[in-house]
């Protein structure tokens, strides 16, 4: 097996296309059922949601829930964007909490 990872994005890249492309031929002319539409548009920022949320309190092995500055960082991001901050902002404010929290602790 080789360690080369354009040959990963590759076969990635060809597993995506074909995927897709059955999907169109498996539905033909058929219609999605009504319900499907609004379950996809739902369905993204959930997956959104898991992935930042296992990045912040991810497992720290067998102990559980591990929280640090990057939660510290989250948490001040999410006070600066309640507050209608402009979102360069909101990043800076998250930097910046995450730092004096990474420099302290």
């Amino acid at each position: 097996m080789s360690n080369d990872p354009w040959i990963v994005v590759g076969a990635l890249v060809v597993t995506t296309f074909l995927i897709k492309g059955a999907g169109s031929l498996l539905m033909g002319d058929r219609e999605l059922p009504g319900w499907f539409p609004r379950f996809v548009e739902y369905l993204t920022p959930a997956l959104l949601a898991v992935l930042v949320v296992t990045q912040l309190v991810g497992s720290a092995g067998a102990h559980g829930m591990t929280f640090d500055a990057r939660l510290a960082g989250f948490a001040g991001a999410l006070v600066a964007w309640r507050l209608k901050a402009p979102v360069p902002l909101v990043v800076l404010v998250a930097a910046v909490i995450t730092a004096v929290v990474r420099a302290i602790g």
